[in-house]
């Protein structure tokens, strides 16, 4: 699936063909994003919401043209879009306003153990602060969330619903709207990390009912630096700014300030122009694939791997059921790193750790675990080359 639009896949590490099946830390970058990138660099560089001038009229017009592409594909306003630095900072925003406003001893957070620690850190960080208490959701011993379990944690202390709708680790989908439901049952909010599912599902945040969605472009085949944050438009116009700055006021004296309507007063500063723009050509370009198609394309590489990696004597296998983009594993005798240190070797690149989720790989009885990740320009080749290269490491530490 247009494999030839991704110039880096050309690439050799050492005298090996690149197999890239790292896309959940950062996936590539195809020619048609990075044209876009290179033209407004080169035609249309200026800053925006700042100047009357040519440039600064069209750099802003094409600046919240990403944001109103963004809302449609959401399904979510323009004027409930914050472009941010990532999702890391689009959850931090969420705990810094949101949380700081209404969290208060006493008080408690239903966080699912599967979160990443960008999305457990800043909870997790604030109840230690003002005397609240996290609430962890639990897994099954088939390594999804446990809703039974999940359904007596909500009660007239739970302030917010914290939850990752794709696992980063596991790859399986959470039932977002279910657990939102419950959350706002007993007049919680819900914030949810998108940043592993938006690559590979349709996400429509109306019919999830979140009250905030927060994702990265780098995980989109858009450029590093980049990160969205839906809320609910009621909700914002509550919250403070998180950051102070230029172009996020509407008046300032010596004495006091107060500041822009909407959006704008949570993008202090120069925000990442290129950055939006870069995510805007990203979401045109999967969109003209189409993510039903993308997502079969997933499934068939996704299965194929399962079946081919449980039938490797030694080979532990973590989460059960449809994966999205990821699947991780162990090979008895044979550490993670050194298990990826080898697949590097011969060019196959994956990641070994604890993928910042260490709740959750505590949770499944191990330290860190070798994860596979693939997206629409992996095929057949790249397991072929993951299966063999698992064989070979082994052979090379003798493992029967």
């Amino acid at each position: 699936m247009r494999r030839s639009d991704f110039p880096e896949l050309t690439r050799r590490i050492g005298d090996q063909p690149l197999t890239y099946l790292d896309s959940a830390a950062t996936s590539l970058m195809p020619t048609p994003v990075l044209k876009v990138l290179q033209a407004f660099y080169a035609t249309n560089y200026a800053n925006v919401h700042r100047s009357v001038s040519t440039l600064g009229y069209e750099a802003t017009n094409r600046y919240e043209e990403a944001r109103q592409q963004v809302a449609r594909w959401l399904h979510a306003g323009s004027d409930e879009i914050i472009f941010t630095a990532g999702c890391t900072d689009s959850l931090n925003l969420v705990a810094a306003t949101w949380g700081r406003q209404h969290l208060h001893a006493g008080d408690e957070v239903v966080v699912s153990i599967m979160e990443h620690h960008s999305s457990l850190l800043p909870w997790q960080q604030l109840a230690l602060q003002v005397g609240a208490k996290l609430r962890f959701i639990q897994l099954t011993p088939a390594g999804t969330l446990d809703l039974e379990q999940a359904r007596t944690l909500f009660n007239a202390h739970t302030k917010v619903l914290v939850l990752t709708q794709v696992s980063n680790v596991l790859g399986c989908e959470n039932p977002v709207g279910q657990l939102a439901k419950w959350a706002h049952a007993v007049g919680a909010i819900a914030v949810i990390d998108g940043a592993q599912a938006v690559p590979h599902l349709a996400v429509n945040v109306a019919a999830l009912d979140c009250d905030f969605y927060a994702f990265s472009g780098h995980k989109l085949l858009a450029p590093t630096g980049i990160g969205v944050l839906y809320g609910k438009r009621v909700l914002l116009q509550q919250l403070p700014p998180y950051r102070y700055g230029g172009e996020m006021i509407a008046d300032v004296s010596c004495e006091t300030a107060s500041w822009a309507d909407g959006v704008q007063k949570f993008e202090a500063g120069t925000p990442n122009i290129i950055g939006a723009i870069g995510l805007a050509a990203a979401l045109t370009y999967l969109t003209k694939i189409g993510w039903q198609r993308i997502w079969q394309h997933d499934q068939v590489l996704l299965q194929d791997l399962a079946t081919r990696l449980a039938a490797i004597p030694g080979v532990t296998l973590y989460g059960s059921g449809p994966r999205y983009g990821v699947i991780s594993f162990n090979l008895a005798g044979v550490h993670p790193h050194d298990l990826a240190t080898v697949l590097d070797q011969l060019g196959v690149e994956v990641r070994a750790g604890h993928h910042c989720a260490e709740p959750l790989v505590h949770a499944l009885g191990t330290e860190s675990t070798v994860r596979a990740s693939v997206f629409l320009y992996n095929d057949q080749t790249d397991c072929d080359r993951l299966i063999s290269g698992i064989k070979t490491a082994k052979e090379f530490f003798h493992v029967t």
